[in-house]
């Protein structure tokens, strides 16, 4: 067992592990694993505040887990609740009120809230001690909850959360807002350079970004794995990646109008100009800065380029947008990059970005079936995509399927 000042150590180093993280979805899931591993719960949920409701973000649950495939994930469903009295997130987040709770299957009849038992009696697991802290900014403002659940002793028996933990929580929680307010303020930014490019091109929505970042990390956790890529490293990377592929088609925001919004097919000339947005958006972070810049340069400029090497924009200098030297084909065009010298983050985007364009439903087309688009992808590969990646995307599906639903598009 820690003592007390191991304890504040750990969670000061804690508090600088998750300030390190800048994207939203990564830092939730950080925060609940971080979380449970203090206190040792077995499960654990996280919620974001959206005005008057609570939107359940992530869920863990270790019990659940084991009795999973190896290397699966935990599929859970996305829903909202009210800001209320009447559920025990919700009460916490409508009085500031952390709750420590013993039994929620025992809840006092006097209490105003209760505990829904649908979970429990649909999967068999039983849910017990709960612990919940509302997530506050240093203005007081509820922003989120953290629900952990089922504190374990040395025996794995469940047992109530002690005093101790509720208060060693207090100051997660307190470290926990304040690098979520953060993240909140990275992605806001992010969907606001995104909305600009929707306003010249409807179909660079914030629902679809979102979901082929995290159709992107999906795919690159798999393949990192298999690879035996240290955590520490995949950890950072997915944050890194998971941002940059949001941002993809950033450089849509210097093609006229005329382009992006023509209904009917572009001419070749128009077509070039199209293509040039991969160099656009690589400009805007041409001067790289941090690990974050050379992630999304990558992306932005490489999400294009085909494995058999007809892609575009290919063998580039961003700065002027012509060949580099000896990479130019005899009509003066770039030489289009080839298998693995598009770098790896590249790869991975142009998949899932083309498995999300086919899947969603737009204006001017229908959403493909699930099995026609990856046909399309497996028919593909070897040419259009990395055989590899692609193969890794049909192992991705329950997860991809969980990030459609979670970043629906507007009705």
């Amino acid at each position: 067992m820690l003592t007390e000042n191991e304890k504040i150590e750990a969670l000061v180093g804690l508090g600088i592990k998750l300030n390190q993280l800048q994207d939203l979805d990564i830092l939730m899931e950080h925060i609940l694993a971080e979380a449970r591993n203090f206190v040792n719960a077995d499960a654990g949920s996280i919620y974001i505040r959206d005005v008057d409701r609570l939107i359940f973000s992530y869920t863990q649950n270790e019990t659940l887990q084991k009795r999973m495939p190896r290397g699966a994930k935990l599929i859970y469903s996305t829903f909202s609740i009210p800001v209320d009295e009447t559920s025990i997130a919700g009460f916490s987040a409508a009085t500031g009120r952390t709750l420590n709770i013993s039994d929620v299957w025992a809840i006092d009849s006097s209490r105003p809230y209760r505990f829904n038992k649908d979970f429990d009696e649909k999967t068999g697991y039983r849910t017990r001690s709960v612990l919940t802290i509302p997530l506050k900014t240093l203005q007081g403002n509820v922003i989120g909850i953290l629900q952990i659940i089922n504190a374990q002793d040395g025996n794995k028996k469940v047992v109530p959360f002690s005093t101790e933990d509720e208060r060693m929580m207090l100051h997660f929680a307190s470290t926990a807002a304040v690098a979520l307010e953060r993240a909140q303020l990275v992605r806001n930014i992010i969907l606001r350079t995104i909305k600009m490019t929707e306003m010249r091109d409807p179909k660079e929505t914030g629902a679809h970004v979102n979901r082929v970042a995290s159709f992107a990390t999906e795919i690159y956790e798999k393949w990192a794995r298999l690879k035996g890529i240290p955590e520490r490293q995949i950890d950072t990377n997915r944050d890194l990646l998971r941002m940059a592929a949001m941002l993809h088609d950033a450089g849509k925001v210097a093609i006229p109008d005329a382009l992006l919004k023509k209904p009917g097919k572009l001419t070749h000339e128009e077509f070039k100009v199209m293509r040039s947005h991969t160099i656009q958006g690589a400009r805007i972070f041409m001067d790289r800065h941090s690990e974050f810049d050379v992630v999304a340069f990558d992306v932005s400029l490489n999400h294009h380029e085909n494995w058999d090497g007809t892609g575009y924009p290919g063998h580039v200098d961003v700065a002027t947008g012509l060949p580099l030297r000896g990479k130019a084909v005899p009509d003066g065009l770039p030489l289009g990059k080839k298998g693995e010298e598009i770098p790896l983050f590249g790869r991975i985007v142009a998949i899932a970005d083309v498995f999300d364009a086919l899947t969603a439903r737009r204006s001017y087309k229908h959403a493909w079936d699930e099995s026609e688009a990856l046909e399309a992808i497996e028919k593909a590969s070897g040419r259009q995509f990395d055989p590899e990646l692609v193969g890794i995307l049909s192992s991705c599906l329950d997860s991809i399927r969980q990030a459609r639903q979670r970043y629906p598009d507007e009705v």
